[in-house]
């Protein structure tokens, strides 16, 4: 039966305390390097980089994919030694192509009998190709990369999308597109999707008009600020926060600058209409950027950002639409803000929730620069965090992050192969169960602030904790229900399940039941690629050696559960 409100709390104050132990290791790391003149002797050959373990493949998996498999962590040791064989697995993710939402969307709209009146169904065809790229997709790297995205520049289905789920469809593909691209395109393509424009109301922004009483709207201005690029107060490189004399935080912006570029986006609509005031959704056009209407566009001048370097703090009166935005968008784009505001929630939603400021700062280097002299590389900054010696080390203040739910499940699946005999993942309720889906957001921040500090050990340390914003004991009680169900009802030995259910696959447990021993292990190297506390490898193997031998999948179930649902699998270290 599933855990008690008791033993949750208890589970969960384990949690928070190993979460505080990790960030309070040491930290370490680093590197040298040189060479000798020329006719100098030949330096000697440092000592052959050891092979990646099956635990260092499992930790780097957990980063960098939906969850470590034991044939993924085996390909990965194979690619090469500790020296080579990340970035070789890197490479490879980044030649394949984007797996995406919108075909499936479109493919299930046909097949609605009352498109107008069903239409938010489609939000769960969206979801379902989501945990399927999740669990089985290739592009591992990408998709993990477009979830942490879509956790900073946010969309929801609560609200006005709740009938447009192929902007929603559209708007993730954006994301996964681009998690590997050029940031300042994905910056100009997010605030020309229909789906950002209607969440935060850009999208039907009218100029000024004081015999109307009409104002630009200023909510993506601010949220594009301050959730998307810059943040509150200005920072130093390494994201600590830049202090004035008084020992105050300075501010990134004031009001005058969110007018500014509340101005500037004015006069964008749905595209293809004849004028801004003809302009209406289509299925068509609510995947395509939105339009320029220059009737509705402001030409006066417009405050931008004042900081050393930048190109046009004010805009000039009478630019076009589309020159307005570009050089807009260049001004945040440019601001010294944007490589560690950026990279440090990265690293938090990939690696770690406490980055030390020397990671944050080596990141953000590598946004200023990937090597060549180009800004906002993607790629070479999702590398330079996996790749980074504080991801890579097992201790230390880079080394322990919470699990999300949704990350919890994905590995989970993952680690034992789980799926329906129809192929879909439709048999969870992802809002309900886990407490989050995918653009599914309570509002524009996220369903957790990467500040969020739970009161207590981890506040009292200085540390964060953003994925226990959604712990609750109700939604803790959820998670651990759904896997009571997934562990004892939904493996490959219950019989007569319906075609939708998603099925973990517990052939090989099943062979080991008669040996509690040899399961546990064999649990633990699937789920916890072999790490386990000596307490928690106790507890798994008496749950077991309390059920009769001749209950072989009830022992296996018993193995599982109590592993996928303890403090230790929900730490992603």
């Amino acid at each position: 039966m599933a855990w008690n409100s008791r033993q949750w709390r208890d589970g969960w104050r384990a949690v928070a305390v190993l979460v505080v132990g990790l960030a309070l290791g040491a930290c370490g790391g680093g590197g040298s390097s040189g060479g000798g003149a020329s006719g100098s002797p030949a330096p000697t050959p440092g000592p052959t980089p050891p092979p990646v373990s099956t635990l260092e493949a499992a930790r780097f998996l957990n980063q960098a994919s939906f969850g470590a498999t034991e044939g993924e962590s085996q390909k990965l040791q194979a690619l090469g030694d500790s020296s080579n064989a990340y970035a070789r697995w890197i490479d490879a993710q980044l030649a394949q192509p984007a797996s995406l939402q919108l075909p499936a969307v479109q493919l299930a709209y046909t097949q609605l009998a009352n498109p107008i009146q069903m239409m938010g169904q489609l939000h769960g065809d969206r979801q379902e190709t989501w945990l399927r790229h999740a669990v089985t997709g290739p592009d591992q790297l990408r998709q993990r990369v477009a979830f942490a995205l879509s956790e900073i520049m946010v969309v929801s289905q609560q609200g006005a999308l709740g009938v447009m789920p192929f902007a929603t469809a559209d708007y993730h593909d954006l994301l996964t597109r681009n998690a590997l691209g050029d940031f300042r395109t994905l910056l100009q393509e997010v605030t020309l999707h229909p789906a950002m424009g209607v969440y935060l109301s850009m999208l039907g922004n009218q100029k000024p008009d004081p015999a109307r009483n009409i104002r630009p709207d200023e909510n993506y201005a601010r949220e594009l600020m301050q959730l998307f690029t810059i943040g509150l107060v200005e920072l130093n490189r390494d994201g600590t926060p830049r202090l004035d004399g008084a020992g105050q935080p300075i501010p990134t912006y004031d009001q005058a600058v969110i007018e500014g570029f509340a101005h500037v986006f004015t006069g964008w609509n749905y595209a293809g209409a004849a004028s801004f005031a003809q302009a209406r959704r289509t299925l068509q056009n609510q995947v395509l950027p939105m339009q320029a209407y220059a009737e509705q566009h402001d030409t006066g001048p417009k405050r931008l950002l004042a900081y050393a370097g930048a190109a046009k703090p004010t805009l000039p009166a009478g630019q076009s639409q589309q020159q307005d935005l570009a050089d807009a968008l260049d001004n945040l784009f440019n601001h010294p803000n944007v490589p560690p505001f950026i990279g440090r929630q990265l690293i938090q939603r990939l690696v770690t929730s406490n980055p030390s400021p020397a990671y944050v700062e080596r990141v953000a280097r590598v946004f200023e620069n990937d090597g060549s002299g180009r800004r906002g590389n993607l790629a070479a900054v999702v590398r330079a965090i996996l790749l980074d010696a504080e991801a890579r080390s097992a201790s230390g203040a880079s080394a322990g992050k919470l699990k999300e739910p949704l990350l919890r499940l994905t590995q989970f699946w993952r680690a034992y192969d789980a799926k329906a005999a129809n192929g879909q993942y439709r048999s969870v309720n992802l809002s309900v169960s886990l407490g989050q889906a995918p653009l599914a957001a309570p509002s524009v921040f996220n369903f957790f602030s990467p500040g969020y500090a739970p009161s207590g050990e981890i506040a009292n340390a200085g540390q964060v904790a953003p994925e226990l914003q959604i712990a609750t004991e109700y939604q803790n009680t959820q998670v651990t229900n759904l896997f009571y169900q997934q562990a004892f009802l939904r493996h490959s030995a219950t019989p007569g399940l319906p075609e939708n259910a998603v099925v973990i696959d517990i052939t090989a447990e099943l062979a080991l039941a008669g040996d509690p021993e040899a399961l546990v292990n064999r649990v633990v190297a699937k789920l916890l690629a072999g790490q386990v506390s000596a307490t928690l490898t106790a507890e798994a193997r008496a749950a077991v050696e309390r059920v009769p031998a001749s209950s072989a999948a009830q022992r296996v179930s018993e193995a599982i559960y109590l592993i996928v649902t303890s403090p230790e699998y929900a730490l992603q270290r």
